[in-house]
């Protein structure tokens, strides 16, 4: 990557006035974990994913448990990490399924494993089937030296659902925290389905309630530079993104490079519904 001196912003209306945030390429490309999980993708979909994942050098791929094989072959000689999702993304699976679908990805290779919760348990307030859940998928990927990132699809929740999850997860020491599956759509009242994903609202509240080493993840919605940029700022440390050439290519258009920029982000605007699936 080249390091010479970032590009100027180009002068705008009202742009003195717009939050700033100093950043590299490289670091903007470690937030991202490259999603791969729409039910529709065949194995040669997959494959060109992960090419776009490594040619990147993002975080992670985040791949279905059976494309964990798949997914370590193809990223052989690369530090982008294999992320399998466990019970995703409904989270209904018994304890026992999810705690043997949690340790064979991450016996298979898998490095971080995104596991969603029982939302029907939490939703009933069984708040003992949740954390016995989540602290024995937590301690079956860690024997095989993987982190754990709990989804707790905040569509579905009220705030008292979200603090509580912070809590349960910071008293078990899961490495993150996650807004969403991206495929956690809503019945409204007209029939139509639609969802928020990530909102502002959220993830400051998982911030504040989540102990300083339980990182955040936001996913659903992110989708611009802007949007990173602006999620950045709220403590996030990791995005879950379908979008990440354009994200990229938006960086390097901006003038951002390997040499520490500042640039200024347009802050994401009021929850808007999206098409769902990052």
């Amino acid at each position: 990557m080249t390091s010479e001196t970032p590009l100027a912003l180009a002068p705008a209306t009202g742009a003195a006035d717009l939050p700033s945030i100093t950043v590299t390429l490289s670091q903007l490309a470690k937030m991202i974990d490259h999603s791969l999980l729409h039910p529709t993708m065949t194995d040669d979909d997959v494959r060109a994913g992960l090419a776009v994942a490594k040619e990147c050098n993002v975080a992670t791929a985040c791949v279905k448990p059976y494309h964990v094989p798949l997914a370590v072959q193809e990223l052989a000689g690369s530090d982008v990490q294999v992320c399998p999702v466990i019970g995703f993304p409904h989270g209904n699976s018994t304890t026992e399924i999810k705690v043997l679908e949690a340790d064979a990805a991450a016996a298979a290779g898998g490095s971080e494993i995104d596991m969603v919760v029982n939302i029907g348990k939490v939703l009933s307030g069984d708040w003992d089937y949740v954390a016995r859940e989540i602290r024995l998928i937590n301690e079956a990927v860690q024997k095989h030296g993987a982190i754990l990132k709990v989804i707790f699809e905040n569509d579905y929740l009220q705030d008292e659902h979200i603090v509580r999850l912070c809590t349960i997860c910071s008293d078990l020491d899961v490495a993150f925290v996650k807004t969403s599956t991206g495929y956690g759509f809503v019945k409204q009242p007209d029939g139509a389905y639609n969802y928020k994903g990530a909102t502002v609202p959220h993830l400051k509240l998982m911030r504040q309630h989540a102990k300083p080493s339980v990182q955040i993840k936001a996913a659903g919605g992110v989708r611009t530079l802007d949007d990173l940029l602006h999620v950045m700022s709220l403590g996030v440390t990791r995005i879950g993104a379908t979008a990440t050439v354009a994200i990229l290519d938006q960086a390097r258009a901006r003038g951002i490079t390997n040499v520490p920029t500042t640039v200024t982000f347009k802050p994401i605007q009021g929850a808007t519904a999206t098409s769902g699936g990052y």
